[in-house]
């Protein structure tokens, strides 16, 4: 059980429920890690837009770096 309860859509403010609705549509869920930094929305949009540069750009495949990134969380015995 978490110590910090992540938010659901409904508990997050407008500019967060737009983010949140963002990733439902493109991956099916809203990662927990966004969910917990909806409590204070200026980081978790910072974080979004860091995300996003990271994934959205640059030579590098989307694909593969999504196959780096599960990769290293099962690397760091990350549970998700």
């Amino acid at each position: 059980m978490p110590r910090i309860r992540p938010l659901d859509s409904e508990d997050v403010d407008p500019e967060m429920q737009a983010v949140f609705a963002r990733y439902q549509r493109d991956r099916g869920n809203i990662p927990n890690m966004f969910r917990t930094m909806a409590y204070r929305p200026e980081i978790a949009a910072t974080a979004d837009a860091h995300l996003q540069a990271i994934f959205e750009s640059g030579t590098v495949e989307k694909r593969l770096k999504e196959m780096l990134a599960v990769r290293v969380s099962q690397i760091n015995d990350c549970a998700y």
